[in-house]
This record gives structure tokens, sequence and C-alpha cells, in this order.
């Protein structure tokens, strides 16, 4: 069995008058992801990719069991998000732009809150904190407030805090949006150590050269739908395409239906 399941998973979102308004709709209804399956393995990094709107972002909170789904199912390790919710929550660990760390509170402060909420040993937090700060050079900040953090700082600390579990599977909602190149850089050099310790790491991006030279497997999503999925050298040979960015225009002109 893989690590991760998808089956037939969609997400369907009632909208609010303010929010069809703004889609410019007259239907309350949306569908965020479209019958999606597919399945990721430990030991790589898969990653989802697709415009903005595309649907990455739900399918990645209902694997993290943020979200319930409409209608299929997903399985983690084995457990069911929705009936084994709580046991997926101890074996992933999940970081979105989103995920604020709370300003008032060191870097210190949070990671011990956290590895204590995750039932980790006093010891054992120590040194996840050692370790991972250091990689990430939170070291001499880390009895700061997260408030006088610079935004790249606050960026790796709040992916230092989510792995302090040392979960074995890391999931990622754009990794390096909005980093520096330097940061941008640690943070997938880190992605790619997790992978060869025999994790799973998925992410979700729009960046084509961050998938290139990242994901051992790639599934494209479009309009709430997987369109394609395969290695880098499968979606190439199958788009008759040179590099990604002109395979995924090319599965972009096959299969967007609103923005054509």
């Amino acid at each position: 069995m893989a690590m991760i399941e998808i089956n037939n998973l969609t997400k369907i979102y009632k909208l609010s008058k303010k929010q069809m308004q703004a889609a410019k709709t007259k239907k309350n209804m949306k569908t965020a992801v479209d019958n999606v399956s597919l399945s990721a393995e430990n030991g790589e990094i898969f990653g989802l990719l697709g415009p903005n709107g595309a649907g990455k972002t739900t399918t990645l909170r209902c694997i993290s069991t943020l979200l319930t789904p409409t209608s299929g199912d997903i399985s983690v390790a084995g457990y069911d998000t929705v009936k084994n919710a709580e046991m997926v929550r101890s074996k992933i660990g999940f970081l979105t732009n989103e995920i604020k760390l709370d300003p008032h509170f060191s870097p210190k402060y949070l990671f011990n809150f956290f590895g204590r909420l995750h039932g980790v040993d006093d010891d054992v937090i120590d040194s996840r904190r050692q370790e991972l700060f250091d990689y990430f050079g939170i070291r001499e900040f880390e009895d700061k407030k997260i408030e006088e953090l610079s935004t790249g700082m606050k960026q790796k600390a709040a992916i230092a805090v989510s792995l302090v579990h040392d979960p074995q599977i890391v999931i990622f909602d754009e990794p390096t949006s909005g980093l520096d190149i330097i940061t941008a850089r640690s943070v997938t050099d880190y992605l790619k150590k997790l992978k060869e310790q025999g994790k799973l790491v998925i992410i979700s991006t729009h960046i084509m050269s961050e998938a290139e030279k990242l994901c051992d497997r790639i599934a494209v999503i479009i309009g709430g739908q997987k369109v394609c999925e395969g290695t880098l050298k499968e979606i190439l040979q199958s788009t008759d395409t040179k590099d990604l960015e002109d395979a995924f225009f090319e599965l972009y002109k096959n299969n967007s239906k609103e923005d054509m």
C-alpha cells in the first residue's frame, strides 16, 4: 500500500453571495477538486503542479485532515483521513504560508510547545531543536520574538516547528513562495535531505523550475482535475515537449475550459 492513496477525491464548496459576486458567477457551488486519484510512496518528492486556483491547496488540506472530502477517500500511512484523523496528524508535518507562528513568542518556546503537544519527550525535543535550528541558522535568533524576525527567518522557524515530531510524511504548500533565493535554496535542499532519509515529501508549486529540479513524480492539476501524472521524462514524452514549462502550457491549452 502507498503511503498516501487518494481515491476519487472531490471537494465542493458552497459560495456566499459575496464570493459569487467576486467570482462573477450565479452558481452557489464551486468544485475545487474534481475526482482526483493519485498515490505517493516513501523516499520520493511528489509535486502537485498547477496555476493558482487549480485545486492544489485544497487537495493538500484534505490529505492533512484540515478539510473533509465531499466524496472519495484518502488514506495516509494506512489511516483514513476522516475516520482516523488524529493518527494521520501524528504521521504528517504540514506547512502552508497561511499558517503563521504566534508573533509574541520565540522560536524556541514554540518549538518546545508544539513538541510537547505532539507528545515528544523533552530530551528528544532538545536534540531535534538543535539539529533543525543549526541547519536553518535559527540558533542565534531562537529567543527573539517571531515578530522581530525577517520574513525568511519566520518561514524557516515555521518549517522547523512543523518538523518537531520527525514526521514520516512532509507536506508543503508552496514551500519557497515569497522567500529570497538563499532561503529558498536552504528549504529545497532540506526537502531533498528528507527524501534521502526515506520520507515522503509532497509539495504544491506553480514554479516550473522548482518542480523540474525537485520532484521525482509530478501530477498536473488544472481546473480541479488531474490532467497528467508521471516522472518529468514521462510528462515530456507524453506532451512531446522539451521542458516542463512547455509541457504545462500544452496541457493547459488542451484542458483549460474557463481561461482559454
